[in-house]
């Protein structure tokens, strides 16, 4: 009973909320392109600089063919894995961390089989080794070890890895084996002292299907999620990779693309690949040729170090790129509930945006983690999530008070047209404690020990994904890419199936339960429990 009231508790905050009837969307990217524009000049030194100019060339569309959660290794063997093998000529994987792990191994197995299957295809064939048409994969990462980072070249054309080391550094399989296939392989890395990872997460078949995980080539295993899309919004993805990862990149010509159907004339529906289960595992389709509003939000790597470990008015801004700034009008622009999902929450820019919303009487709920990467935390912020949650509480218990001693002293009339301080919840991340021990007897499922998840949504209709965290990391030092759908049935369901996934995986740390929001308070509860009918919060 406790884990489904916990689930109904989760559920207020993620499901959209049909009194909303207005289209936000137009106001939201006039602000967000006038703060860039605003903002230019100090963008000069943006890593990629090509939407500084041109804001709008960000916004697209695309169809959103599905949602997936789970842990990386089950992404990975599931979902992105299956995709690879099925390109027909152009392979695009980056990726922020790359280590010896079940997914690298799964990548490893995946490619040497397919090298295989198209090496005997070729022997077999009637006709020469041109009876299949090359297929060209591109991995890129950022961080592979302490000492990979500490000499990497600051170059921005990067390091890439001769084929002498795909094996025996990479996990990979050798050049020998794939080039017996018809598979060419190029690895290339980047990164910039001190923290200036490069953070995006995405994979482009064929420059037609593209998935935004954000999980990494790891072995953590957490809980992450995944969108798969088509449409326009690939183009500018390959766009993106073009200016960061590959300024030689071809435009692709009939000889690349051939209609004969000599590009993927194999079956490979008896290769023996491993599946990864977890507990968490959901995936959505939804219905093809809906077309989504879409924009592609970079966010360029910065080098400065310097940290505002307490939320002093004065401490330095964040930089203006395409996702700081979306978040940031998101939050202005809310007017009924945000929610966020994030690994970590160190970045006060955020948290006074979120003190703002809960003052204008918007709902705010929050997941994040207790514990997690606490050293990377202390090196790239001075804070801790722990911290910063606990000053969000103490701020918030300040505007109750202030709250509470303005409605006794001024005028009821002039009190009653104030909207009511918003509500705050903060829950942070927990395995279920049944499941992690049924996942460790069975050797092979994995139950996420922690949440790496980025999700904002907001008012029942933004959604934003990606690599972003609400982190100093994310807002100042590490190059990020977020994808952003207007769209109410993708925040429903999305929405939802958060929702599902995070039931018994939870643990309070605040509530807001004043005796003076009782009556807010269980208005609020009845939408936790019965999603399905919403009811107003009393702020709109």
């Amino acid at each position: 009973m406790e884990q489904i009231h916990q689930q109904g508790r989760l559920l207020k905050v993620l499901r959209q909320k049909p009194y909303i009837t207005f289209d936000s969307f137009p106001r939201f990217k006039e602000t967000w392109r006038d703060s860039l524009i605003e903002n230019a000049a100090a963008s000069s030194d943006e890593f990629p600089d090509y939407h500084v100019r041109n804001p709008s060339s960000l916004v697209t569309s695309s169809q959103v063919r599905s949602f997936q959660l789970g842990t990386g290794a089950s992404i990975y063997t599931q979902s992105l894995i299956p995709a690879i093998l099925e390109a027909k000529y152009e392979i695009i994987l980056v990726t922020c961390f790359w280590a010896p792990s079940p997914t690298l191994s799964a990548i490893k197995d995946a490619l040497e089989q397919l090298a295989e299957a198209r090496h005997e295809y070729i022997r077999t064939s009637d006709s020469d080794d041109q009876s299949l048409s090359p297929l060209r994969i591109r991995i890129c990462f950022s961080s592979r070890s302490l000492f990979q980072k500490l000499f990497h070249t600051t170059s921005k054309d990067g390091y890439v890895y001769p084929p002498s080391t795909w094996s025996t550094q990479l996990g990979l399989p050798s050049q020998e084996t794939l080039k017996a296939g018809r598979i060419d392989l190029r690895v290339k890395s980047l990164f910039f002292l001190p923290f200036s990872v490069m953070h995006p997460k995405f994979l482009i078949v064929d420059r037609e299907r593209a998935w935004l995980p954000s999980c990494n080539v790891s072995w953590e295993a957490w809980l992450e999620g995944c969108v798969e899309i088509t449409g326009k919004a690939v183009a500018g993805l390959v766009k993106f990779y073009r200016h960061v990862w590959d300024g030689q990149l071809e435009q692709l010509t009939t000889r690349d693309i051939p209609d004969d159907g000599s590009a993927n004339p194999l079956n490979l529906g008896e290769l023996e690949l491993p599946i990864v289960p977890s507990p968490v595992s959901y995936y959505n389709t939804f219905f093809p040729g809906r077309e989504t509003p879409t924009m592609l939000l970079p966010s360029s790597h910065h080098r400065n170090p310097r940290f505002d470990i307490f939320p002093w008015r004065d401490s330095p801004l964040p930089p203006s790129t395409p996702l700081n700034q979306a978040v940031l009008r998101l939050l202005n622009l809310a007017e009924h509930f945000i929610y966020i999902q994030t690994p970590n929450l160190t970045s006060w820019a955020v948290i006074d945006k979120l003190l703002e919303a809960l003052k204008r009487g918007v709902n705010v709920a929050i997941v994040t983690s207790k514990r997690l990467m606490i050293l990377e935390q202390l090196i790239t912020a001075g804070t801790t999530t722990s911290l910063c949650v606990g000053s969000l509480i103490r701020r918030y218990k300040k505007l109750e008070a202030e709250q509470s001693r303005s409605k006794a002293s001024v005028d009821p009339d002039i009190e009653a047209q104030r909207p009511p301080l918003g509500l705050l919840n903060i829950d942070y991340y927990c395995p279920d404690a049944e499941s992690q021990a049924e996942c460790k007897e069975d050797g092979t499922a994995e139950e996420p020990v922690q949440s790496h998840l980025k999700l904002t949504l907001v008012d029942g209709q933004y959604v934003v994904l990606g690599s972003g965290n609400m982190d100093r990391a994310s807002w100042f030092t590490s190059q990020e890419l977020g994808i952003l759908f207007h769209s109410r049935d993708i925040a429903s369901t999305i929405g939802e199936a958060v929702g599902n996934v995070l039931s018994g995986r939870r643990e309070s740390v605040f509530s807001s339960t004043a005796d003076d929001q009782l009556e807010r308070q269980m208005s609020f509860e009845r939408f936790l429990n019965d999603p399905v009918k919403p009811v107003s919060l009393g702020n709109d």
